[in-house]
C-alpha cells in the first residue's frame, strides 16, 4: 500500500483532500489525522471491518477499545443507550475538547469497536482539521493514537509516517499538535463518575464540574490481567525502544544517583538520556539531556514529553532516566504516561 502525505493547517483546510480522506474511510480504509491531543488513526466508527483494520494496522490488542469521534452533538444519541445529566454538564463545560466519556452503547456501534465490551467511550475533539475530517466521514471516527502499539504517541506527523507508513491510505499532516498527552477519560456507565485515564482537563476540573470524582486504582498500579475497559488501562505503553527508569527523591540525591548510573553506563559504551526540567538540566552528564519544561509548567512538560521520547529513539539512546513529576493538576497525567512508558520502573533515593 501507498501512503498518501497531505499538509494542511486549521486555518487553511485543504477541503478537497478532507473530502478524498472522507471517501476514504467511508470506503472502509484508514487515515491518520491530527487533533488538539495527539494524532489519531482513524477508520469508520460503525464498520466492524475498518476497526479490525486499525488493530492491524497499529499491531494493537483487539480487546483494547477505540475511541469514537464525532463532531456534533446530536450525533451522540444515535451510538448510547442513555446519556445521564453528567454527560451533558461535561459536554457543556468540556466539548469540543480533550475529553472523553464512556457511555452504554447502543447497537449502532459494532463490538469490533469497544473490544468486545458493552460500553463506548466517545470524544469531541476541538481540533478543526478533526471536526472537518469527521463530517467528511459521516459523523463517526474510531480512532486511537497514530503509532505502532505500544510505541509513544505521535505529536508530529513525521511519527505516524515513522510508525504507519504503507500501512494506511493517508496521513495528513496539520503541524504539531497543541496539547501533547491523550484526552482525559472518564467512566459514566457505574453511577460514580470515575477517571480511567488522567489527561488535560484534570481531575480539578471535573470535580468543579461534577462533585466528587473517583480515580480507578488501574492508572498508578502495574496492568492487571483483566480486559481494559479505556484505552491505555492494560498494555505497556507510550514506551521509547530503549529502557525507562523514573527517579523519585530530593533534587540533590536525584541528580547524583542519575549521573552515577549514566556514568556506569558510559564505561560500557552504552548511550544514556536523562528528562529534566527548566531547573536541573545543567546538572546532568548524560549523552542526550532533554528539558521538558519549568517544573511549574505542567502544560509545557506534557506537550514536550512524547516527542523527547521519539528523539531519544532517533537517536539510539539505550538506557533513559527520567526525574519524577508532581501529582497535582496535569502531573496526575504526565506521571501516568511516565509509569507506563518505564513498565512501572521506579527507583527511590
Amino acid at each position: 500500500m501507498i501512503t498518501e502525505y497531505i499538509t494542511m493547517t486549521e486555518e487553511a483546510i485543504d477541503r478537497a483532500a478532507i473530502e478524498k480522506a472522507g471517501q476514504i474511510l467511508q470506503a472502509g480504509g484508514l487515515v491518520a489525522f491530527p487533533t488538539e491531543t495527539v494524532y489519531g488513526l482513524g477508520g469508520d466508527a460503525l464498520n466492524p471491518e475498518s476497526s479490525r483494520k486499525i488493530y492491524a494496522a497499529k499491531g494493537r490488542p483487539s480487546d483494547n477499545p477505540l475511541i469514537v469521534h464525532i463532531c456534533r452533538m446530536e450525533d451522540l444519541a444515535p451510538i448510547v443507550r442513555d446519556i445521564p445529566d453528567e454527560a451533558l454538564r461535561l459536554a457543556e463545560a468540556c466539548w469540543p475538547g480533550p475529553l472523553t466519556m464512556i457511555f452504554h452503547k447502543s447497537d449502532l456501534v459494532p463490538p469490533e469497536t469497544t473490544g468486545g465490551l458493552d460500553t463506548v467511550a466517545v470524544r469531541f475533539p476541538s481540533n478543526r482539521i478533526a471536526m472537518a475530517l469527521i463530517a467528511a466521514a459521516g459523523g463517526y471516527i474510531a480512532a486511537p493514537s497514530a503509532n505502532r502499539s505500544g510505541r509513544p504517541s505521535p505529536t508530529l506527523a513525521r511519527y505516524c509516517r515513522e510508525d504507519l507508513d504503507g500501512r494506511v491510505e493517508m496521513i495528513i499532516d496539520g503541524g504539531p499538535v497543541g496539547i501533547g498527552l491523550e484526552s482525559t477519560i472518564i467512566d459514566l456507565t457505574e453511577g460514580q463518575p470515575v477517571i480511567l485515564r488522567p489527561g488535560y482537563v484534570t481531575q480539578e476540573r471535573l470535580e468543579q464540574i461534577l462533585g466528587r470524582v473517583e480515580t480507578d486504582r488501574a492508572i498508578i498500579e502495574p496492568d492487571s490481567g483483566t480486559a481494559p475497559k479505556a484505552p491505555g488501562m492494560k498494555y505497556r505503553h507510550y514506551a521509547p525502544k530503549g529502557s525507562l527508569t523514573i527517579v523519585e527523591g530530593g533534587r540533590e540525591a536525584v541528580i547524583t544517583y542519575i549521573n552515577a548510573r549514566t556514568r556506569e553506563c558510559r564505561e560500557k559504551g552504552i548511550r544514556t538520556g536523562v528528562i529534566c526540567t527548566d531547573e536541573t538540566c545543567r546538572c546532568y552528564t548524560a549523552d542526550s539531556v532533554k528539558s521538558a519544561g519549568a517544573r511549574t509548567s505542567g502544560e509545557t512538560i506534557a506537550s514536550r514529553l512524547f516527542r523527547i521520547l521519539r528523539e531519544f529513539d532517533d537517536e539510539e539512546i539505550q538506557v533513559m532516566f527520567s526525574e519524577s513529576f508532581g501529582e497535582g493538576g496535569l502531573g496526575q497525567a504526565i506521571m501516568n504516561r511516565l509509569m507506563k512508558a518505564a513498565g512501572h520502573k521506579i527507583v527511590q533515593v
